[in-house]
């Protein structure tokens, strides 16, 4: 069967073997994470295994034709073959470490060859042509000219560096993706299944579906709400896009607008905590940080994205005149709360774990298990009618969170047990079980890209890790730059944006992170700082033509081009082009400061800057804007981000200047009219 025809369907819709693939994929993941029985390198080769097996039965060699099956399946088992082999030898690979046998040589090519092709299926041919290049140039280099050549390494070297060890294909992504990131698609995907969608889109609704530009204020607060949970902006396109992309069509956005609303808020995803996205908690891991650090870094610069592009949606419908729905169309919020209020408490109990210091695996196990716990405990308490037994459901619910590093994991799954067999027994539990097995199926679909892309860039990571090219590259960067700071930023930040032209947000992180990010840490950017940066642009890499992946996502549903989605998603996004930038002069930005005053200014100059480029971009605040306005606002926002000498004072006047006469003459023309 092909992508289209399967992973993209209900995973009660799936063939069978399929359908059991994914199952079992989910459940090696969650068992290897709450009890740890096999070492960190068989987990990684576990992982990087099943990926194979699910992407060959699911995706064609080319096009949308059913693959032959047969075929499938041998590369599939193949994919498994290297994961038995790492288990099988585990203590002879380790005790050979270096020196490969022949039959080392086979899996290590195999495994290399499979891991190419199958992300060739996942992602098309962008992201295996820049690691093939890598790969070559780890084979070939040493005949480079000048300081690119090294000193030349062996098949065998190469294929010991990727195939075998922790620095290549099982390197940090995999490591990260076969942990964190797997345990909190699947918690993304329990709470999806559970309703969680309709709970934030109804309280989304509720609050802003009347307002000025209603439809898409909906969309940009659900975006962000979805964003807690998901991680993924173009999942989030996919999901909250089907309701707020049409709806903001009907209430007579355009197309194109509706879809680079939906795709912006959306790439935002990634950027907010708590959750955050899968390059997150790679970030935290490469740079050795607590996740929550990485996550605290992130926190002003996400809500200055989102607050950003909820002033351009607002300006652009006092623009074109959009009202919002009619009050009595739009649902209570609170009583979407009341209705589904208990989804909330595992989001509430893995943001106090992770805030609280605790390691993103112990966090997203235990946020895992609450869920089951939740949907399958809701399933029966419901039906209840004894407020008293209801109450005595929620209180050993309590009880069972508070002590859970006294009961342990055991115990829990033991209860999680009793639920099943007891939703087995109560009228209507099966469906609720049907959920939990969708979820666990539907965590393994969504796994596929991220788990692939990760694996794939350990060719990257591994080529760079052996020749030491990354220094190479920044000093390279740092001799265009010449020492000055601004120009390297845009160097990177143009790196990052071609390089998301062709590949996910994943691999563009690492490859800047490890190639850029040091220049960057050469010049005196905070290490948290600079990788964030490069962060920040490998999002806003999703918008920007001619690719612009979320653009591309919210097509079908906009019924628009891509490009011109992509077109306006970087129009509504340019606010927020000048976070990063500012972070790096003024990295309070990122509370990577020691003073709140210091945090407060910038964050207040930042809202200052968006709120200009804004108006500059839309042309639009009291009335529309002559060219004048707009070149003086944009001149006024630009001064706010360069750290120099008296420009935040220019931009502060300058800004002010520009407000004041607007007003005024907004004013004064109405007076005119009225008389």
């Amino acid at each position: 069967m092909s992508e289209s025809q399967g992973m993209s369907a209900s995973p009660s819709q799936w063939p069978w073997s399929l359908f059991y693939v994914a199952l079992l994929f989910s459940t090696y993941q969650i068992v290897t994470a709450a009890f740890h029985p096999v070492t960190s390198q068989v987990l990684r080769a576990g992982h990087v295994g099943f990926l194979l097996l699910l992407v060959f039965l699911c995706y064609p060699a080319r096009g949308t034709a059913r693959p032959f099956q047969p075929l499938a399946w041998l590369l599939g088992l193949g994919g498994m073959a290297t994961f038995a082999y790492q288990w099988v030898f585990e203590a002879d690979l380790i005790q050979r470490s270096g020196d490969l046998t022949t039959a080392d040589m086979a899996i290590g090519l195999l495994l290399i060859a499979l891991v190419f092709e199958a992300a060739r299926r996942v992602m098309g041919i962008a992201l295996p042509l820049i690691c093939g290049l890598f790969l070559a140039y780890g084979l070939f280099g040493e005949y480079l000219p000048g300081d690119l050549a090294h000193r030349g390494y062996g098949l065998d070297q190469i294929v010991n560096q990727l195939s075998f060890g922790t620095e290549g294909l099982y390197g940090t992504p995999t490591y990260v993706s076969a942990t964190y990131i797997f345990l909190f698609i699947l918690f993304g995907a329990f709470l999806e299944q559970a309703g969680m969608i309709k709970l934030f889109t109804d309280f989304a609704m509720g609050l802003f579906g009347h307002k000025l530009g209603g439809p898409a204020k909906v969309s940009v607060f659900s975006s962000a709400l979805m964003g807690t949970i998901t991680g993924s902006g173009v999942a989030n396109v996919v999901t909250t896009g089907q309701f707020t992309i049409p709806l903001m069509k009907r209430f007579g956005y355009k197309a194109g607008f509706a879809g680079g609303v939906e795709a912006t808020a959306s790439m935002g995803s990634q950027l907010m905590p708590p959750v955050m996205g899968a390059v997150a908690f790679i970030m935290a891991e490469t740079i050795n940080v607590p996740f929550v650090e990485v996550a605290k870094a992130a926190l002003i610069p996400a809500l200055l994205y989102f607050g950003s592009t909820f002033w351009m949606v607002h300006l652009e419908a006092k623009r074109a005149g959009l009202e919002g729905l009619p009050k009595d169309q739009c649902p209570d919020p609170w009583a979407a709360v009341k209705e589904r209020w208990f989804l909330l408490i595992p989001l509430g109990v893995l943001i106090a774990l992770l805030f609280s210091g605790r390691t993103p695996m112990f966090s997203g196990t235990v946020g895992l298990a609450l869920t089951a716990i939740v949907i399958l405990g809701s399933a029966i308490i419901l039906k209840v009618s004894s407020f008293g037994l209801r109450m005595a459901f929620w209180i050993a619910l309590g009880v069972l969170c508070a002590g859970f590093f006294q009961l342990g994991i055991g115990v829990v799954f033991a209860v999680i047990g009793l639920l099943v067999v007891a939703c087995w027994f109560v009228k209507g539990g099966r469906d609720t079980l049907r959920v939990c097995v969708d979820a666990l199926v539907e965590g393994a679909r969504h796994a596929v890209p991220v788990g692939i892309a990760c694996a794939l860039v350990g060719v990257i990571i591994g080529v760079v890790s052996l020749t030491g090219v990354a220094s190479t590259f920044a000093g390279y960067i740092l001799a265009i730059g010449q020492d000055n700071l601004f120009l390297s930023l845009v160097l990177t930040m143009v790196t990052c944006l071609v390089l998301g032209m062709g590949i996910p947000t994943i691999p563009n992180y690492i490859i800047t992170s490890s190639i850029a990010a040091p220049a960057l840490l050469d010049l005196g950017v905070p290490l948290i700082v600079s990788h964030m940066f490069v962060f920040y642009f490998g999002i806003l890499a999703d918008l920007t033509p001619p690719v612009a992946l979320a653009a591309f996502a919210a097509a079908p549903i906009a019924q628009e081009k891509g490009l011109k989605i992509s077109l306006w998603a970087v129009r509504i996004a340019v606010a927020g082009f000048v976070v990063p930038f500012m972070a790096v002069y003024s990295p309070a930005l990122m509370l990577q400061g020691d003073s709140l005053a210091a945090t407060a200014y910038v964050t207040v100059k930042a809202l200052f800057a968006i709120t200009l480029w804004g108006v500059a971009s839309i042309g639009y605040l009291q009335r529309r804007l002559d060219w004048w306005e707009r070149l003086l606002a944009f001149t006024a926002g630009t001064s706010l981000i360069l750290a120099m000498p008296v420009t935040d004072e220019l931009g502060f006047a300058l800004g002010a200047l520009v407000l004041v006469l607007h007003v005024w003459r907004a004013r004064r023309a109405t007076a005119v009219v009225g008389a």
